[in-house]
């Protein structure tokens, strides 16, 4: 991963919220509600976008400029169905930088 994502990716968790999201995101049962038959198959782990603003607290608005965010530098994936954006963490890319992170902050033998 290049410095310039890994910093985007630090900038995004640098926000209480933002980082709590992610933090909520690992739990999907716990947010969502009685999800609809069809996301829980095409979408496993999908979170409706009101079920995170009423555990934020937050304006919607607010909270969609987040996930929005979050989205762009690759933390989650999202999909629309009618007139509801669902969202679920992209493991594959936390785990990415996790360990570029991690190896980036090991001390280096001269």
């Amino acid at each position: 991963m290049k410095n310039e994502d890994m910093l985007a990716v630090l900038k995004a968790l640098s926000n209480e919220t933002r980082l709590n999201i992610l933090c909520w995101l690992s739990e999907p049962d716990k947010l969502h509600k009685d999800l609809p038959s069809e996301i829980q198959v095409e979408f496993p782990g999908g979170v409706c976008v009101a079920d995170i603003q009423e555990k934020a607290g937050l304006a919607q608005s607010v909270i969609s400029t987040y996930l929005s965010s979050m989205q762009k530098i690759g933390l989650l994936e999202s999909r629309r169905y009618g007139q509801w954006t669902y969202y679920r963490r992209n493991e594959g890319a936390i785990d990415n930088f996790l360990e570029d992170f991690a190896a980036g902050m090991q001390a280096k033998k001269l």
